[in-house]
C-alpha cells in the first residue's frame, strides 16, 4: 500500500491521529512542509536505503541465489537505540582509515595475537606449507562465520587457529568481545567516544527537524551513489571482478522452489522499506496536501530495490577480486562475507590490497556513515515528531530541546552496547527487534485502513489529494494481497523461529527471555490503548467497538481550504453507499 497516501487526512496530523489524539480544528497548528519536493524524495530514498542494502541484500543473494502509531514509535525507538551503534563502528573505522599505517592491514599492533596473519591469502599459503610437511593432514576446516581457520592433525592431536589482521582488529580492537552476554565486562571508552560522536552527528542533522533534514539529504543521499559508482569503477578494473559479477547475476533456479528463499526475500523487502516503522508516514506528513503520493510510493520502492541491486555489483566485484587473489571459488569466499563480517572484515581487507588503500578506505567508510545516518533520520524523526504531535503545546515550540533530550537519552541507553559483552546484546536486540512486529504491524496497518476505515473511503481520500481515482489493482492489494502476504510472513517467522545462537556461542535462557520481551514490546501499546479506549467509552461492548472504529467529527484534511471538499466527498460517498444498499434491497424484493 502507498505508505504516504493518507498523510494529510487528520485532525492534528497523520501521526497524532494514530496516537489517539482527539483535537478539534481550533487547536490546529501550522505544520511545516518540505521546502522542495526533491528534499522529500531524497529523504524517502535515504530512509529506505540503509546499511542493510549493502550488507544484508548481497548476503541473501549469496545464501538464496537470488494505537498502531505507538507501535511504529516503539519499533523506531528500539531501532534508533541500537542502530547508532553500527554508525559508531563505522565512524571508528573511518577515523582509523586516516592513520599512516592502516591498523587492520598489519599484525604488529598491541591487540594482535601470535597467530595473526595479514590476509586470507596467507592462510592458504600456510595451509599448503603444513600439508607439504605432513601429508596425513586432513583438509583445513574453514569457519567462515568468524573468519578464522583451524588446522587439525590427527597424529599430533593439536589444533591451531589463525586469524586475519582485519578479523583481529574487529574482534580485539573494536569489540574487545567477552565470552558472552553473561560477562558484560567494562565500558570501553573508545566505543563510548564514537557512540557519542554518532549521536552528536544525528543531533546536528536533525536540530531543526524537517527543515534541517531537507538540506542535509542533498549530501547524505546523493554522495553515497557517487562513492558507490567510484568504488564500482575501481572494482571492475580488478582481476577476478567479472567472475564476481557473473556469480551475482547467475540465478540458481533450484532455489526458486524453496519456501525459505521467498520468506527471507519478503522480510528483506519490508525490513528495508520500513513501511510499518513509521518513518515513511512521518516524512510524508510534511508534504503538501496535493502531493502525488502514489507516484512517490513507486519512486521510493524502486529506489530501494535498484540501490540494493546496484550495491550488489559493487560488493561482488570486490569479492571476485578477493576470490581470485586467494585462489578460492566464489562460493567459498562468499560464505566469509555475510552481515557485519562483510563490512567490517572482508571489505576492509580487500581495500588494503588496492593502490592507495587509505583513499579507498576513507571513501568506503564515509559512504557508510552517510547511508547509516540517512536511515537514522527517519526513525529518530518518527519518535520526535510523534511526541510533538501528541503534546503539541509543550513540545512544538521546543524542537531543539526535544531533539537534544532524545539524543542524550538514547546515548545513555546505548552505553551497554559499548561494553565487552555489548556485541552479544546488539545481536540479541537486532535479532528480535523486527522479528515479528514488522510483519504483524504491516498486516494491522492494511487491515485497519482497508477493512476498518474502509478501502472505498481511503480511495476517495487519495483521489481528493491527487485528483484521480486509485486503480483497482491497488485496492485489491490493500484489501487482500498485502495483508495475506504479511500474515503469511508473520506465521512463517513464528514457524521458523530460532534463537540467535551461533556455532561458537549459545545464548543463556535469561538472554532469550530479554530478546522475546523486545519482540513483543511494540505490540503492548496497541493492546493497552485498545483496552483503554474501550473501557472509557459508553454503550455495550459492540457499540464501543463500532464507535472506536469510526473517525470522529474532527477527522479531515489538515489544510482548512480542503476541509469543505473533503466533507463533500464524505457526503457523496455515504450517499452512494446508501443508494447501493437501497438498490440491492429492491432487487432482492
Amino acid at each position: 500500500m502507498p505508505k504516504d497516501a493518507s498523510i494529510p487526512m487528520n485532525a492534528m496530523d497523520n501521526q497524532s491521529s494514530l496516537l489517539g489524539t482527539d483535537s478539534d480544528s481550533s487547536s490546529q497548528t501550522e505544520r511545516p512542509v518540505w521546502s522542495r519536493r526533491i528534499e522529500y524524495l531524497l529523504s524517502l530514498f535515504g530512509y529506505s536505503v540503509g546499511l542493510a542494502n549493502i550488507w544484508r541484500f548481497p548476503y541473501l543473494c549469496m545464501r538464496n541465489g537470488g494505537g498502531l502509531g505507538w507501535l511504529m514509535m516503539t519499533i523506531s525507538f528500539v531501532a534508533s537505540w541500537y542502530y547508532n551503534t553500527v554508525i559508531a563502528w563505522v565512524i571508528y573505522y573511518f577515523v582509523h582509515a586516516f592513520f599512516p599505517t592502516i591498523p587492520w592491514a598489519t599484525c604488529d599492533n598491541w591487540w594482535n595475537t601470535e597467530h595473526c596473519i595479514v590476509s586470507l591469502k596467507d592462510r592458504l599459503t600456510l595451509n599448503k606449507s603444513l600439508a607439504d610437511v605432513n601429508q596425513s593432514l586432513p583438509d583445513l576446516l574453514f569457519n567462515y562465520t568468524d573468519i578464522s581457520t583451524s588446522y587439525n592433525t590427527t597424529k599430533a592431536n593439536q589444533s591451531l587457529t589463525y586469524y586475519t589482521a582485519a578479523y583481529e582488529f574487529w574482534e580485539y580492537n573494536v569489540l574487545r568481545r567477552s565470552d558472552g552476554i553473561e560477562h558484560p565486562g567494562s565500558v570501553q571508552l573508545h566505543m563510548v567516544g564514537v557512540l557519542f560522536a554518532s549521536w552528536l552527528l544525528t543531533f546536528f542533522c536533525l536540530i531543526k527537524g524537517v527543515r534541517s533534514v531537507g538540506k542535509v539529504v542533498y549530501v547524505t543521499v546523493i554522495l553515497p551513489y557517487v562513492l558507490l559508482t567510484v568504488i564500482l569503477i575501481r572494482g571492475l578494473t580488478l582481476d577476478g571482478a567479472i567472475d564476481g559479477i557473473i556469480f551475482f547475476l547467475k540465478p540458481d533456479f533450484s532455489k526458486v522452489f524453496q519456501l525459505q528463499v521467498w520468506i527471507e526475500a519478503g522480510m528483506q523487502v519490508f525490513y528495508s522499506l520500513g513501511p510499518a516503522w513509521g518513518g515513511i508516514i512521518t516524512m510524508s506528513s510534511y508534504n503538501r496536501f496535493n502531493n502525488q503520493c502514489l507516484r512517490d510510493a513507486w519512486y521510493g520502492t524502486m529506489a530501494d530495490g535498484l540501490t540494493s541491486f546496484y550495491a550488489g555489483f559493487v560488493v561482488f566485484s570486490v569479492l571476485g577480486f578477493m576470490a581470485k587473489d586467494v585462489g578460492l571459488t566464489m562460493e567459498e569466499i562468499s560464505k566469509s562475507a555475510s552481515g557485519p563480517g562483510l563490512v567490517f572484515v572482508a571489505y576492509p581487507e580487500a581495500l588494503t590490497k588496492l593502490p592507495m588503500p587509505h583513499l579507498w578506505g576513507v571513501l568506503f567508510f564515509f559512504m557508510l556513515v552517510t547511508v547509516g545516518v540517512d536511515s537514522q533520520f527517519g526513525m529518530f524523526e518518527t519518535i520526535a515528531s510523534g511526541l510533538a504531535d501528541k503534546f503539541p503545546k509543550q513540545l512544538n515550540s521546543r524542537k531543539v530541546q526535544t531533539t537534544a533530550f532524545l539524543c542524550i537519552f538514547l546515548f545513555i541507553l546505548g552505553i551497554p552496547f559499548t561494553t565487552n559483552g555489548g556485541i552479544y546484546l546488539f545481536q540479541l536486540i537486532d535479532w528480535y527487534c523486527a522479528a515479528f512486529c514488522i510483519m504483524l504491524g504491516t498486516f494491522l496497518e492494511c487491515f485497519v485502513v482497508a477493512w476498518v476505515y474502509g478501502a472505498e473511503r481511503f480511495s476517495r481520500d487519495v483521489e481528493l489529494m491527487i485528483g484521480k481515482p486509485v486503480h483497482i489493482v491497488m485496492r485489491i492489494s490493500w484489501c487482500i494481497i498485502t495483508p495475506a502476504v504479511m500474515l503469511l510472513l508473520f506465521l512463517a517467522s513464528l514457524t521458523f523461529y530460532a534463537p540467535p545462537n551461533s556455532a561458537t556461542y549459545t545464548y543463556p535462557d535469561f538472554a532469550i527471555a530479554i530478546g522475546q520481551f523486545f519482540a513483543v514490546l511494540p505490540l503492548l501499546p496497541v493492546l493497552f490503548f485498545m483496552i483503554w479506549e474501550i473501557c472509557h467509552s459508553e454503550g455495550t461492548f459492540i457499540q464501543r467497538i463500532k464507535t472506536k472504529s469510526r473517525p470522529d467529527s474532527s477527522w479531515g484534511p489538515h489544510s482548512k481550504r480542503h476541509w469543505q471538499s473533503y466533507k463533500m466527498y464524505e457526503y457523496e460517498g455515504g450517499l452512494v453507499n446508501r443508494i447501493r444498499v437501497n438498490l440491492l434491497g429492491d432487487r432482492r424484493r
